[in-house]
C-alpha cells in the first residue's frame, strides 16, 4: 500500500504513526506538507489511498477534496480533523471524501481503515480494469495504471458509442495510433476494420485522392476508379495521422465532409454519402498552427470535440514496469523463445530514464535486448543500451538552457516575456488549466501566478 499523506508543517500527529506503519511493513509512505506539491506528485505518481491532516494553511478540506477528485477522481480521501464537527463530516462524505476522522485514533485503527479504504479502491478497479477485460477487451491496449491511462479509459468508455470526432494529441511515440484503435474497438463500428491514414507520410498532391478518391481520366495516371479512404471506412473509423500536415486547401475539403457527411470523387461531381468516424492525431502544436495560419480554426475546433492528450513516458513513470513486461512478453511470443524477465536492477534503470522517445523507444530498447540476451532468461541493464546514470547527470545537467545573444541584439523584455509565456502555458497545460496547480508547479504564489498571466495577456493579446 503506498499512502500519500498531507500534514502541516509542525503537526506532530503523524510521526508516530508514520514509524508505526513503516515498521509494521504495510505501507509505504510519503509525506507532503505544501498541497500543491502533494498534487503535482498525485500527477506523476501512482498512489492507492491519500490521508489528509487538518487544519492546512489556506485551504479548506473541500478545496483540497475537489483538487484530488480532478487528478484522479477515484482515489480514496481521507480526511483527519483536529476539530471534527458533524456537519463538515455529512458535507465532506457528500462531496465524496471515502471517510471523515478526528482524533484520536491509535496506529493500528488508523492503518486498519487505510486497508480498507485500499481495499475498496481496489475492488472498483476491478470492475473497470484488467478484470473487466473479458467485458472491455479493448482495454487490453491500454498497457499502464498511471492517472493518464486511466483517465483516457474513462473517456473512450464516455464517448465509445458515439460518432463525435476525438483529437488524439501527444509527442511522437506516446501510442495515438493505439488509443484511437481502442475507441474504435470499444464502440459498434468495432466489427468492422480501421481504416487508417498517415497525412505526412503521403505527397501533398496525392492526398486528395488517398482521402476522397477519384475516377477514371481524373488526373494523368489515373487509368481506374478508385475507391478513397473515406469510403473504405464506410460504417466504420477513420483515423487520420498527423492531421496537421494537410495543406491548407484540402484541410477546407475535409471540414466539409466533416459537416455534411458527403464527400465527391476527385473529378467527379457525384455526391457520396458516407457514414464515418474520424479520429484525428497530431504531435504539433494545432494551437499554435492556428496563430501562424497553418490550420484552420473552423477545422480545429471540428476535429477537437472531445480532446485526450498523452503525456510524455517521463510523466507516468509508474507505466514503465507495466510496458516492460508487455513488451518482453510481446516480443517473445513473437519470436517464438523462452519467456524472460527483467532483473530489479534493469527495472530500476528503466524507470529511471528519461525515455525522449517514448513508449515506441521503450519497445526498441527491449526488443534489442531481448535480442541481445541470447539463452539467457533474465534480462540485466547490461542488455540495455542506456546512458549510465554518470552519463545523463553530462547530458542533462541542471543549469539553465544558455541563449545565444544575436551580433545586432535583442529585445530583452520581449525575450524574457516569451520565456515567462512559455513556462506559463507549459503549467496550465499540465493541470488542466487549473490555476492553483500550475502555480504550484512553477513554486510561485497563487497571487503571484495570476498577476504575470494578466499582465502577459494585456500585453500581448494572449
Amino acid at each position: 500500500m503506498k499512502l500519500l499523506w498531507l500534514v502541516a508543517e509542525g503537526d506532530a500527529r503523524h510521526r508516530g504513526q508514520r514509524e508505526f506503519f513503516e515498521q509494521a511493513g504495510r505501507c509505504t509512505v510519503e509525506t507532503f506538507h505544501v498541497p500543491l506539491a502533494a498534487l503535482d506528485a498525485l500527477g506523476h505518481s501512482c498512489y492507492d489511498v491519500v490521508l489528509s491532516d487538518f487544519p492546512m494553511p489556506e485551504w479548506t478540506p473541500a478545496e483540497w477534496l475537489e483538487e484530488v477528485q480532478r487528478v484522479n477522481p477515484i482515489l480514496p480521501v481521507l480526511i483527519r480533523d483536529a476539530q471534527p464537527s458533524y456537519g463538515e463530516a455529512v458535507r465532506l462524505t457528500k462531496l465524496g471524501a471515502y471517510q471523515y476522522l478526528g482524533d484520536p485514533l491509535e496506529p493500528e485503527q488508523l492503518l486498519g481503515l487505510l486497508e480498507e479504504a485500499v481495499q475498496w479502491h481496489r475492488r472498483r478497479e476491478l470492475l473497470r480494469g484488467p478484470g473487466a477485460q473479458a467485458q472491455e477487451p479493448w482495454r487490453q491496449l491500454l498497457i499502464g495504471e498511471s492517472r493518464a491511462i486511466r483517465q483516457v479509459a474513462e473517456t473512450i468508455r464516455l464517448v465509445a458509442d458515439r460518432r463525435c470526432t476525438v483529437l488524439i494529441t501527444g509527442e511522437t511515440g506516446t501510442g495515438k495510433e493505439v488509443v484511437a484503435r481502442a475507441i474504435h474497438l470499444a464502440g459498434p463500428r468495432g466489427r468492422l476494420p480501421m481504416v487508417a491514414l498517415n497525412c505526412s507520410a503521403i505527397p501533398d498532391t496525392l492526398l486528395e485522392a488517398e482521402l476522397f478518391g477519384h475516377v477514371k481520366g481524373a488526373f494523368t495516371g489515373a487509368l481506374h476508379h478508385r475507391v478513397g479512404r473515406f469510403e473504405l471506412a464506410h460504417r466504420s473509423t477513420l483515423f487520420l495521422d498527423e492531421v496537421g500536415e494537410l495543406p491548407l486547401d484540402l484541410q477546407a475539403k475535409l471540414l466539409r465532409v466533416l459537416q455534411e457527411r458527403e464527400l465527391q470523387r476527385l473529378g467527379s461531381s457525384e455526391s457520396i454519402n458516407v457514414d464515418v468516424r474520424v479520429l484525428a492525431a497530431s504531435n504539433a502544436d494545432l494551437e499554435e498552427r492556428m496563430r501562424q495560419g497553418r490550420f484552420r480554426e473552423d477545422l480545429y475546433y471540428r476535429l477537437n470535440v472531445v480532446p485526450i492528450h498523452l503525456p510524455p513516458l517521463a510523466e507516468r513513470r509508474c507505466d514503465i514496469p507495466l510496458l516492460a513486461a508487455h513488451f518482453v512478453n510481446k516480443i517473445c511470443i513473437r519470436e517464438s523463445i523462452p519467456s524472460k524477465q527483467i532483473s530489479a536492477e534493469a527495472m530500476e534503470r528503466l524507470s529511471e530514464y528519461s525515455w525522449p522517445g517514448n513508449v515506441r523507444q521503450l519497445e526498441n530498447a527491449i526488443e534489442m535486448a531481448v535480442i541481445l540476451s541470447a539463452d539467457r532468461d533474465l534480462l540485466l541493464p547490461s542488455d540495455f543500451r542506456l546512458p549510465s546514470p554518470a552519463q545523463w547527470k553530462a547530458m542533462n545537467p541542471s543549469a539553465l538552457p544558455s541563449i545565444r545573444l544575436p551580433d545586432e541584439g535583442m529585445d530583452f523584455e520581449k525575450t524574457i516575456a516569451r520565456i515567462e509565456r512559455s513556462l506559463l502555458e507549459q503549467a496550465l497545460r499540465r493541470s488542466n488549466g487549473n490555476k492553483k496547480q500550475a502555480a504550484g508547479l512553477l513554486r510561485l504564489k497563487r497571487t503571484t501566478f495570476s498577476a504575470k498571466l494578466k499582465s502577459l495577456q494585456a500585453a500581448a493579446n494572449w
